[in-house]
């Protein structure tokens, strides 16, 4: 059996989906071990998995709490700096650190996030073989499509395309601290120079949690690229003391783990959900606290909950109002649920702009009012059956968890690329 080594940012939602991958391997009888700064370790749910603490200098116990402050206002141009800083710091740390660290522990295959750099160009200078992940929209990229986080609807016409690619250029133009460190990586590791994260994926195999029917229209994505659908563990039994009325709406309204402090929002869909007479769940992940609570609960929300069990309420509920996260975008498909969009930051904007595209559901901006938020609740509730039945088919067929699984451990006993078509 193999001992796999994963890299992932630290992000909860990212380490989510690792975990899910990472149980899976381990049922099979392999080894895992997340590497990555101290505060990460909490996120780490299955005592069967290993953690390697890096950074004890540059990232002590008790730092990352400032950094997932910086990255809830990604949004926010004039922060952006501070983002990008912990990014590139993140990076040094992890390409000093990683390659003592995966050699002391004998990894024989790493698990690289593809919005974590370090994991594969440390990988491709220790010659250990390395799976790319999406959690998030996948970086890979193609000219005639927005990236990833461009908020961009599909189209083929010049003056879009122009859009396109001028935005790349500003998007790059804005990362290149980024770029520069990647680079200076590179010579330190004494392997082919590049500048993005676009440019730090595996060849042996790429996994996303999309699947094609969700993203825009791709013709050029590698023969090694596979669209496995949510990494999640298998959905457990939900006995919830949260009695929902059958003849009333059901929204479920949640923003994710880094912006579940944002009041404001929650007040608006509120609001909206009161004059739908709808009931309203919120699910702010801790971001707010009892005062906030109570004061939502007064404009018209019937549960504020910290978690909820993600999956179990999605199948319960008639719509749900995001921020685009890709975890729950992809349950709520699964669910066949229609989405109301409001995104903030990183690849959410893009994220939104396939749900549009997809058919199975609707973006505002994160601003919007309850009026607004109201009308477009109501035209979720009227349609969207057949694309979000379509998506859900084609999800239940991807693979998941499993599938992926099946890949890596095809990479790792080959020892060679695996493309799409075949079946490990």
């Amino acid at each position: 059996m193999s001992h796999f080594g994963i890299v992932a940012p630290a992000f909860q939602s990212h380490f989510h989906a690792f975990q899910a991958l990472g149980s899976e391997l381990i049922d099979r009888g392999h080894r895992v071990t997340f590497f990555q700064q101290a505060d990460a370790r909490r996120w780490v749910s299955d005592p069967r998995s290993g953690f390697r603490a890096l950074g004890a200098l540059s990232h002590p116990p008790g730092c990352l709490a400032a950094v997932l402050r910086r990255a809830a206002t990604s949004n926010n141009p004039l922060r952006l700096r501070g983002v990008l800083h912990d990014l590139c710091a993140s990076i040094q740390m992890l390409c000093r650190e990683l390659p003592q660290a995966l050699t002391l522990a004998g990894i024989d295959a790493l698990l690289c996030d593809q919005m974590e750099a370090a994991g594969g160009l440390v990988a491709e200078a220790l010659d250990v073989p390395f799976i790319s992940v999406a959690c998030a929209l996948p970086v890979n990229r193609e000219p005639q499509l927005p990236l990833a986080v461009m908020p961009f609807a599909y189209a083929t016409d010049e003056r879009s395309q122009r859009l396109y690619q001028g935005s790349q250029r500003v998007y790059d133009w804005l990362m290149h601290p980024l770029g520069d460190v990647i680079r200076d990586a590179c010579r330190h590791l004494a392997i082919t120079p590049r500048d993005g994260l676009h440019q730090c994926l595996s060849p042996y195999a790429q996994i996303s949690q999309t699947i094609s029917g969700f993203d825009l229209p791709r013709q050029q994505m590698p023969a090694t690229f596979h669209a496995v659908g949510p990494l999640r563990t298998p959905g457990q039994q939900w006995a919830g003391e949260w009695l929902i009325d059958a003849t009333r709406p059901f929204v479920i309204a949640s923003l994710g783990t880094l912006q579940g402090g944002r009041m404001s929002m929650f007040r608006q869909i509120a609001k909206a959900c009161a004059r739908l007479d709808a009931q309203l769940m919120v699910a702010h992940c801790g971001g707010l606290d009892p005062a906030q609570q109570a004061r939502l609960q007064h404009s018209g929300a019937i549960w504020v909950v910290d978690f909820a069990p993600q999956q179990w309420v999605l199948a319960k509920a008639d719509a749900v109002v995001t921020h685009g996260g890709l975890n729950t975008v992809m349950d709520a498909l699964k669910a066949r649920t229609p989405m109301l969009v409001m995104p903030i930051g990183f690849d959410q904007p893009g994220v939104a702009a396939r749900v549009c595209h997809a058919g199975v559901g609707l973006a505002l901006n994160r601003r919007a009012r309850a009026r607004s938020i109201h009308d477009a609740l109501v035209r979720l509730l009227a349609h969207l059956a057949e694309p979000l039945h379509r998506l859900a088919a084609q999800l239940n067929e991807a693979g998941g968890t499993p599938r992926a699984a099946d890949i890596i451990e095809k990479v790792v006993r080959t020892g060679r690329p695996v493309p799409a078509e075949t079946t490990p």
